[in-house]
């Protein structure tokens, strides 16, 4: 078993600097309202290595410290990363190794269990295109991936097939919820505060009618804006105002 002893000191302290990233990142799923209990997880890979760091299964998000942040190779592996020998990586960590082993622009990935993009994935829906802020971010719909059980890489290969040549950061699996991925953790949570948000919104919209379909040439411009050019320079995480 590979040690974190076994790395640079430069690889150690990017390990370490991942730790405490994704510890931070978890607080903002119970914030938005994305998990309940225990549930949903955040991943990051750690640069310059080919190692992520996740949470641990079935911790409290109150008790998530980046010295409980488990690292792992990935195979989804965990190392002697210095934790205790009972914290085993998360019960999702098989479909973000996978991801992370298929999808090498991938640098983050997250999964909750939000109750409007779950609701959509129960009842095997994507999430229409009808807001210029789905254009925005989605380019396009939100789509849904196949049923999968957790317990081996079914569920990555699932992330992995819907999302190839598609614009959306974000895949709602079937009677499962939504897997969301992004070039760094932080994006991949961003991608599942929005998932939330436009499925709630959409499912609003429906109480009141039709939601109006988007021309694809109106997505596409909206998207090629807000991916290109909207925004300072030096931050492009702000939301259109």
């Amino acid at each position: 078993m590979r040690a974190l002893t076994d790395l640079t000191a430069e690889q150690r302290e990017a390990v370490a600097n991942t730790r405490g990233i994704v510890a931070s990142l978890h607080a903002e799923l119970p914030r938005n309202g994305l998990v309940v209990w225990t549930a949903g997880n955040v991943s990051q890979r750690v640069p310059g290595t080919d190692l992520f760091v996740i949470k641990p299964s079935g911790v409290s998000y109150d008790e998530l410290a980046p010295d409980v942040m488990v690292v792992c190779e990935l195979d989804g592996t965990k190392i002697d990363d210095g934790t205790a020998a009972h914290l085993q990586p998360s019960s999702d960590t098989a479909a973000h190794a996978y991801v992370y082993r298929h999808m090498p622009e991938v640098g983050g990935v997250v999964h909750t269990h939000s109750p409007y993009a779950t609701a959509w994935a129960a009842v095997g829906e994507p999430v229409p295109c009808t807001l210029t802020m789905m254009a925005d971010e989605f380019g396009g719909p939100v789509p849904i991936g196949p049923f999968a059980l957790i317990g081996d890489d079914s569920i990555g290969r699932g992330i992995v097939e819907t999302l190839r040549g598609s614009r959306s950061p974000a895949v709602l699996m079937q009677n499962h919820g939504p897997f969301t991925i992004g070039k760094d953790a932080r994006a991949a949570v961003k991608a599942a505060v929005m998932v939330e948000e436009v499925a709630r919104t959409t499912f609003l919209a429906r109480q009141l009618g039709t939601p109006i379909p988007m021309d694809q040439a109106d997505i596409d411009r909206l998207y090629d804006r807000y991916q290109n050019v909207y925004g300072q320079p030096a931050d492009d995480d702000e939301q259109e105002s």
